[in-house]
């Protein structure tokens, strides 16, 4: 197996180090997106050279092409929204998305997505999965691959978090034959999870003795059985340590930028995945609910489009202005698009045949749309993408190239990404 690009733990040590000796315990609390004159110059852009982080918009149940990325007005299916101008000449995107229109200089689209499965139980997790061929495992979904081949960077923070509507906790089925340390951290409703914060009757030093008794005990349990489960409970245990010392991510946020990302839960979700980011967390995945349009879906998406343009545009538009496009690789996209063809209720049904993807940041280019569909918005014109070339693609933009590195599943190798796919060209910078 080839590891020469994977990140190693102990690549981060001398920069935890650095970090302590020269920021204190103030770094801990502004985060690596905001180290400023902190430490030495020269460290500081090393770090931001190491930096690969990810914020996975994850639009459940199928976001309408057509009412977003792909509009064809006036044709057969198109539907009653208009296309407007962007800041990308001769590109035009539906009315519904005035924000993002203005940021189209910035993103990356590629409307030639060709997917196989119509139905939500088998799409969501092969598209999050990359649809590797069958080898007799489950693969991890996006988030625990890169919380394996990445890690935490030196954080001490959850390397996978998932900010998301309802319930929240440990999602530990998200990391597949990886094992459940390489799950996720679940924040719902944009509140840590329950029992995160250390109760008020427990003071620091009792709660620090009380920790040390169970990394002993945990030791002592895991010299005697297989690691895997202990470790990740220990793992797991102390991740969440290092996000109870940070409870300024769950306060209040100002008044400002809840106006700028909107009253709406995935305007909170995501103003709190843009925090998570900046405090460190290596992927970020922030979900939207709600998308399944069978019925009315003009008046479903012209409720739903606005809320995600304003939230995903308020976001570019502050990673962008905080140079973090440049380390941190944004993708938005849900299991499948919608059909073309309007049903008998006024929707559109699924349609893994053709649809859109948005991109932004690390490793692509900006201001480019790739692939096309034909006139009705039916098929793909020209070259398809399925969802395994889109893995290798974010591999490659976050530096690790899937056609060398592969995972070590007990000593049988596996590849990251499906092997008979390849990066798309056009996207990577």
């Amino acid at each position: 197996m080839n590891q020469s690009n994977l990140c190693k733990p102990w690549e981060h040590d001398l920069t935890r180090r650095q970090l302590l000796g020269s920021a204190g315990a103030v770094a801990g609390t502004l985060g690596w997106g905001s180290l400023g004159g902190l430490v030495d110059p020269v460290f500081a852009e090393e770090l931001k050279k190491q930096q690969r982080q990810v914020l996975f918009v994850w639009i459940d149940g199928g976001m309408s092409q057509l009412e977003s990325w792909d509009p064809k007005p006036g044709t057969q299916f198109g539907g009653p929204f208009r296309a407007i101008d962007t800041s990308l000449p001769g590109i035009r995107i539906s009315e519904l998305m005035p924000r993002s229109a203005k940021l189209m200089h910035l993103l990356a689209v590629d409307r030639g997505v060709c997917t196989q499965d119509n139905s939500h139980s088998a799409g969501v997790p092969r598209v999050q999965r990359g649809d590797p061929k069958d080898r007799g495992v489950i693969y991890p979904f996006f988030g625990s691959a890169v919380a394996k081949l990445i890690g935490d960077q030196g954080s001490g923070l959850p390397p996978y978090v998932w900010v998301k509507p309802g319930s929240g906790g440990f999602k530990y089925q998200d990391a597949g034959f990886l094992g459940p340390k390489y799950g996720a951290l679940a924040i719902g409703d944009g509140k840590p999870p329950e029992n995160l914060l250390r109760h008020e009757s427990v003071s620091a030093d009792d709660d620090d003795a009380r920790n040390a008794l169970r990394k002993a005990l945990n030791a002592r349990y895991a010299a005697r059985r297989r690691k895997s489960i202990s470790e990740a409970h220990a793992y797991v245990f102390d991740t969440a340590q290092t996000l109870m010392r940070r409870q300024e991510l769950f306060a209040e946020p100002a008044a400002k930028d809840v106006e700028r990302y909107g009253t709406h839960s995935l305007g909170r979700d995501m103003l709190l995945g843009r925090k998570m980011l900046e405090a460190g967390v290596t992927f970020v995945k922030v979900n939207s609910y709600g998308w399944d349009t069978h019925g009315d879906n003009f008046n479903g998406h012209a409720s739903l489009m606005p809320r995600f343009d304003q939230a995903f545009s308020a976001v570019i538009e502050d990673l962008d202005e905080r140079g973090m496009l440049d380390h941190v690789l944004v993708v938005a996209m849900s299991e499948f698009g919608r059909t073309p063809r309007i049903n008998g209720h006024i929707g559109r049904d699924h349609w893994p045949e053709a649809w859109s993807i948005a991109m932004s940041g690390r490793g692509l280019k900006r201001g480019v749309v790739t692939g096309k569909t034909n006139a009705k918005g039916t098929f793909v014109d020209g070259d398809e993408h399925d969802i395994g070339h889109f893995f290798h693609t974010w591999f490659q933009a976050l530096g690790i190239d899937a056609a060398k590195v592969e995972y070590d599943n007990g000593g049988q190798p596996l590849p990251i990404a499906h092997d008979d796919c390849h990066v798309i060209k056009e996207l990577l910078a």
